[in-house]
C-alpha cells in the first residue's frame, strides 16, 4: 500500500532555503510495516493531479511546524497549511483515509472550525491518555503516549463535526476521527520512540480496514 506523508518546512539557516523535509523515523517506521512511502511537496500548483498519478492508498499529515494563524506560532509555514487543506479536500472527495500526527491532528481540528489554545508541560514528555466512550480507533482504557506539543484542544473547543477518541487527564483531545469521513487524528508520534503494537494496530485500522472502524 502507498501513503503520502505531508512534509515539514524548515529554513536553512545559512542560505534561507526552505526545504520540504521528513524525519527519516518515517521511512524506517512505514517501511516495517508493509507501507510505501510518498513525500507530498508543500508547493505544487496541480496537486490533485499529482495526488492521482501516486494512486494513494492514504494520507499521513506529519508533525512539525504550528499553524501559521494560532498566536504564539514558532516555525510557521502558510505554504504547508494551504497545502494539507487541499490535502484534506481531496481525500474527502476521493473518500481517502487520513491520520493526523501531532501538528497533522491539529491541521485537521482546525481545518472544521476547532479552537487551538496554547499549553504547558507537554513537550518531550510521556503521559496517560484515555480511550473516550464510543471511540472507534483500538485504544485500550489507559495508554501511556509521547508528547511534543505547544498547542493543545480543551474538548469543548472541538468543532462539531469531530469526535473525541481519547483525552489526556487535563481533558484535552488526544485522538479524534470525523463523525462521517474517513479522516483520524492522534496527538502523539508513532515514528518516535520504540514502534508499539497500538500503533501497529492504529494504522491497520485506518489505512487497511477502515470498515472496521464504522
Amino acid at each position: 500500500m502507498k501513503l503520502g506523508l505531508s512534509q515539514r518546512v524548515d529554513i536553512h539557516p545559512g542560505t534561507g532555503e526552505r526545504r520540504d523535509c521528513l524525519d527519516q523515523e518515517w521511512t524506517r517506521l512505514l517501511e516495517s510495516l508493509g507501507y510505501q512511502l510518498r513525500p507530498l511537496p508543500n508547493t505544487l500548483v496541480d496537486l490533485p493531479s499529482y495526488l492521482e498519478a501516486q494512486a494513494l492508498d492514504g494520507i499521513v499529515l506529519t508533525g512539525g511546524n504550528d499553524l501559521a494563524h494560532l498566536e504564539g506560532a514558532v516555525h510557521v509555514a502558510p505554504e504547508r497549511d494551504a497545502t494539507e487543506a487541499r490535502l484534506i479536500e481531496w481525500a474527502v472527495q476521493n473518500g481517502t483515509s487520513v491520520l493526523g500526527i501531532c501538528r497533522g491532528m491539529q491541521m485537521l481540528a482546525a481545518n472544521y472550525g476547532t479552537r487551538l489554545s496554547r499549553i504547558e508541560g507537554h513537550v518531550a514528555v510521556e503521559h496517560e491518555i484515555e480511550r473516550a466512550p464510543g471511540a472507534v480507533l483500538p485504544l485500550e482504557a489507559r495508554e501511556l503516549t509521547n508528547s511534543f506539543h505547544d498547542f493543545g484542544i480543551a474538548a469543548e473547543d472541538l468543532a462539531e463535526e469531530l469526535r473525541i477518541e481519547a483525552v489526556d487527564s487535563e481533558g484535552r483531545v488526544e485522538a479524534l476521527r470525523h463523525r462521517t469521513e474517513p479522516l483520524y487524528g492522534i496527538m502523539w508520534h508513532p515514528e518516535r520512540g520504540a514502534r508499539t503494537r497500538r500503533d501497529e494496530d492504529i494504522f491497520e485500522a485506518v489505512f487497511r480496514s477502515p470498515r472496521n472502524l464504522g
